[in-house]
């Protein structure tokens, strides 16, 4: 957890935060804020948990911080401290939910006790959030979509271990086990294009609902509609029905599915059925056999029912699987998930290697995907690849990047290489453009709002994520070098300027000529008086 101490005497900050064993409660981090402000400006930076704060302070009260606090954050637990026995602050201080109100000094039992009971309530709020019965219901609403998203994965040939797959349909309710499954694929003919998008969607609903109507008398039903536009449906034999005729049940099923189909929603189905497979290792291959039937077998012939042969041993193209197994090579550049990007190359080069060695088709179709996800790339970045690659564009222009499996893992690693580094230099430039306009913008309004969310606003940015920026950058927070500027504009104004002490303050965007004169004297040693009659 990370705890902020706000107060307007420093030294008071300064002994809490440091002096006191606060790691042994479980308060990771303690921030330090001298005044309401900039415990703002941190609570906007830092996921902060737990405010302790003094009430009595210039420009803005701990009671105003309480309120301001609440607007950003409801879960922040507040305790305010004071020098004096005021039932009205009390009263308030209940009325803004604060853990404890604490009179100045408080003792270490008291200050402890405090944060303890602040940490108990967070603790039992987030177990809350996080219960077991709150995730039910939210895996319930999302449990169609979370299903469907399942069957998809293991249909493109997602893997997972065994034992994965059985938390898994256990967890969605899914009555499957490792055994004989078949598949049916279910093509919607043109009577159905007539509809608008909602309504194409409400016919595949009904068209599910009637499915597992139908089907789900004697089989376990998981449907889910891929891609390409068919509905899916993986199906396993009850118990109760083991005996009845295995090999030829699907298709009477399939047969009332498509009769009850055309006579209540008119319109046709093609269905392709599979032989039993073992599931979960045989689906990938078995619905990839299924979608080969529609295109090469149904094709535009409607009203089909169909049952996959077996399949038959031949030296005929195969698909390169590795290369379209998700996540894609686009969707892992866009991420720039680098490492991730480079082990797929070396997959499907491995798989060259294994299985089609002799192949210059599956090497060229290797190379077109690649290249190709190079260029969008680029271009998503404002970048021409030939630019990018310079003379490691001529061995793709003249195919020689494609001739052999180990020119085209040379190439590709190589082009990866560059892409990344451009990129990250890309970063490092609109990073540099950020802190610039931060700090023209600071350099410009020090007499007025400087503060971090002000800044944000200023460079479009949310403040933690510029905050961040900002530091990666330079190596100081937003809040040192504000400061730091102030100070530098204020010794600059006392040694150059006869301006009043509270004219250089205002100037600096300190109001209250005090609290300036405090924190000039806390960062110098001196008055601002005295260091201008030193110079």
């Amino acid at each position: 957890m990370q705890m902020i101490i706000v107060d307007d005497e420093a030294h008071w900050v300064d002994n809490l935060s440091t002096h006191k064993p606060w790691h042994t409660l479980g308060i990771q981090y303690v921030h330090k804020a001298y005044s309401a402000e900039e415990a703002l400006q941190i609570i906007d930076t830092y996921p902060i948990d737990i405010v302790i704060s003094d009430i009595l302070m210039p420009q803005m009260t701990g009671m105003e911080l309480i309120e301001r606090i609440r607007i950003r954050d409801k879960k922040i637990k507040c305790i305010l401290l004071s020098g004096h026995s005021d039932f009205e602050f009390a009263k308030k201080a209940i009325q803004h939910h604060a853990v404890d109100y604490l009179l100045k000094p408080p003792t270490d039992d008291e200050l402890f006790g405090a944060v303890k009971a602040a940490i108990h309530q967070i603790n039992t709020e987030w177990e809350t959030i996080s219960s077991l019965e709150r995730t039910q219901y939210t895996l319930r609403e999302n449990l169609p979509l979370l299903r469907g998203q399942l069957l998809l994965d293991a249909l493109r040939g997602h893997q997972m271990p065994a034992k994965e797959w059985i938390r898994k349909l256990d967890n969605y309710g899914l009555p499957f086990v490792k055994g004989d499954c078949a598949l049916l694929l279910v093509r919607m003919e043109e009577e159905f294009g007539q509809y608008n998008n909602n309504g194409q969607l409400l016919m595949e609903y009904a068209i599910i609902n009637m499915a597992e109507e139908i089907i789900g008398e004697f089989t376990e039903v998981w449907g889910v509609k891929e891609e390409h536009g068919y509905l899916v449906f993986m199906l396993q034999l009850k118990e109760h029905v083991a005996d009845i005729g295995k090999e030829t049940i699907l298709e009477k099923l399939s047969l009332q599915l498509q009769y009850k189909v055309k006579q209540f929603l008119k319109g046709s189905l093609s269905i392709v059925i599979t032989e039993w497979f073992q599931f979960p290792e045989q689906l990938p291959d078995r619905y990839r056999q299924a979608s080969a039937y529609f295109r090469q077998i149904v094709g535009d012939e409607r009203e089909f029912i169909m049952r996959v042969g077996a399949l038959e041993e031949n030296n005929s193209p195969g698909p390169l699987d590795s290369l379209y197994m998700p996540p894609s090579l686009s969707s892992l550049l866009e991420a720039a998930r680098w490492d991730a990007v480079e082990d797929k190359i070396l997959t499907v080069c491995a798989e060259l290697d294994g299985k089609w060695d002799d192949s210059w088709e599956h090497c060229m179709e290797a190379g077109f995907v690649i290249a190709s996800s190079f260029t969008h790339l680029a271009h998503r970045n404002g970048h021409a690849l030939a630019k990018l690659l310079g003379s490691d564009m001529e061995h793709l222009q003249n195919g020689e990047t494609f001739s052999s499996i180990s020119k085209l893992r040379k190439w590709s690693l190589e082009v990866l290489s560059k892409l990344k580094e451009e990129t990250s230099n890309d970063v490092k430039d609109i990073r540099s453009l950020y802190v610039k306009k931060t700090q023209e913008f600071a350099e410009k309004n020090l007499h007025d709002d400087v503060s971090l969310r002000a800044l944000a606003t200023h460079a479009n940015l949310h403040p933690t994520h510029l905050s961040k920026i900002y530091k990666i950058e330079t190596g100081e927070g937003i809040s040192d070098y504000v400061f730091r500027l102030r100070m530098e504009r204020a010794c600059h104004l006392l040694k150059t300027t006869d301006k009043r002490i509270y004219e250089v303050g205002k100037e600096i965007g300190y109001l209250d000529s005090a609290y300036f004169i405090k924190v000039f004297k806390r960062q110098f040693a001196v008055t601002p008086q005295e260091y201008r009659d030193s110079n």
